[in-house]
């Protein structure tokens, strides 16, 4: 146990900061490929989706109003699970929601802890906001 915590207090900024930045760039993407690929209509629901994914996820990337972007990206998912893939069946490996549960876990731990150590509201405002 004590090799954990000396690897935690070690690098433990560093994961969480690999962490927060592969999370909000993968869910940027994901906005992206809706917006831009499969050329969703904006004010349809995917579209407020799409641009809610995509600027929560730089937004969560960057470590800018992080809890507030992650709350943004907790709602998303919720909706996207229950609108969409709760219909075909609650299990989420039979319905296709386990990307959604998994972005909601993700996002729920990021509300939590927020930025933590590097983030852009510190560079903007000299502390994390919310």
């Amino acid at each position: 146990m004590g090799y954990c915590n000396k690897y935690v207090k070690s690098y433990g900024n560093i994961m969480y900061l690999l962490f927060r930045v592969l999370v909000g760039l993968l869910f940027t993407v994901h906005g992206y490929q809706k917006l831009f690929v499969s050329g969703v209509n904006l004010a349809s629901l995917m579209g407020v989706a799409g641009v809610v994914e995509l600027l929560a996820g730089l937004a969560i990337a960057f470590g800018f109003l992080t809890r507030l972007a992650a709350t943004g990206g907790m709602i998303t998912m919720l909706v996207a699970f229950f609108k969409v893939h709760a219909a075909k069946g609650l299990n989420p490996f039979s319905n296709g929601g386990e990307l959604a549960l998994l972005y909601l876990a993700a996002f729920i731990a990021l509300t939590i802890f927020g930025a933590r150590r590097w983030n852009l509201d510190k560079v903007l405002f000299k502390k994390e906001l919310f």
